[in-house]
């Protein structure tokens, strides 16, 4: 095995200064192509590598981000979490990624935790509506993404136009005569999901139906899966002799869910109820019948994020002008409907 070398030993096999030796690594100053090559040329044989946490506390600059997710199972979150990663690799920064499981004194821990290994930046993905900057020690640049935090820090927003989508998915049932319309979404109170259900409303008060409170269905999901709480809240709507002849599901395993229900009492889809969904999952697409959807254009909301935290990483004291960034959504258009 070859011997891990220090600057010094480097200096001394390059005949050069140590100075020079740290200049050359760091790529920072003033020295000959000639000098450059040598210096390169004994790391290159002997595979020298810098002390990382040394640097990291001699710059206060670790060259990592860190990821704030609350479900890393969800498809949409892993997909945004897959390209933002690699987007920051091919920049030579590291990501450490923090799977919260919806808890928030978890997410307290992992911000003071990611504070500790002095990460440059962070990106928080949808969970909990605030962000406790109490627990970060220093300024760090922060996106978020799907969650509109109560902060006072220069704070950057990407995320898809919920709204737009929520009014998309409402006046396409409407538009294919549709009276009734269920309004199928979890009891939780993120922002994507409160502006899911302003769109709904909104589709509802434009085309004067009546906004009937009976139909919004805030199912609980706690212990059991969004698929198991969609077909126990159809049951329960069902027993009830509730009528409708369409649903909007915020997310796409609700709409599968109510799809299975339905069909298990002989209603059929998308004959007697039509289904519209909300993602674009990939259980839409394999589904029978598939599953009409929203579709959120993930590519773009990563590249947004990744690239706004980037630049404030890279210009400190940089002021975000557009601090709220919507991303269109689009309708896919399938059986159920």
């Amino acid at each position: 095995m070859k011997k891990q070398l220090s600057i010094k030993d480097i200096a001394k096999l390059s005949g050069v200064s140590t100075a020079t030796v740290s200049r050359v690594l760091n790529d920072n100053g003033r020295f000959s192509k000639e000098t450059r090559e040598k210096v390169l040329s004994v790391v290159k044989e002997f595979g020298y590598s810098t002390n990382s946490v040394a640097k990291t506390l001699r710059e206060q600059k670790s060259h990592t981000i860190g990821m704030i997710v609350p479900d890393i199972s969800n498809e949409f979150f892993s997909s945004l979490i897959t390209q933002i990663e690699s987007y920051f690799f091919d920049k030579g920064i590291s990501t450490i990624i923090c799977n919260t499981n919806k808890d928030a004194e978890k997410e307290k821990a992992y911000l003071k935790s990611l504070d500790a290994k002095l990460v440059d930046g962070l990106i928080c993905i949808s969970g909990q509506e605030e962000i406790d900057e109490t627990q970060l020690s220093r300024d760090i640049p922060i996106v978020c993404i799907d969650r509109q935090p109560k902060v006072s820090n220069n704070i950057a927003i990407v995320g898809s136009d919920h709204v737009d989508g929520g009014y998309k998915a409402t006046k396409y049932l409407i538009d294919k005569d549709c009276k009734r319309i269920l309004l199928l979404t979890k009891d939780n109170n993120t922002t994507s999901s409160n502006d899911r259900i302003d769109g709904y409303k909104k589709a509802i008060k434009e085309a004067h139906l009546q906004l009937d409170p009976d139909l919004v269905i805030r199912a609980s999901s706690k212990k059991i899966s969004k698929f198991e709480t969609a077909q126990k809240s159809i049951e329960e709507v069902l027993s009830r002799d509730l009528e409708f002849d369409g649903i909007f599901a915020t997310n796409d395993w609700l709409a599968y869910g109510a799809i299975q229900t339905l069909k298990k009492n002989q209603i059929s889809v998308p004959e007697e109820v039509k289904v519209v969904g909300f993602d674009n999952d990939s259980i839409s697409k394999y589904t029978t019948p598939s599953i009409t959807t929203i579709h959120q254009e993930v590519n773009c909301i990563a590249e947004k994020a990744a690239d706004i935290l980037y630049q404030l990483m890279s210009k400190p004291g940089m002021q975000i002008n557009e601090h709220y960034i919507n991303v269109p959504t689009r309708l896919i258009e399938r059986e159920t409907t």
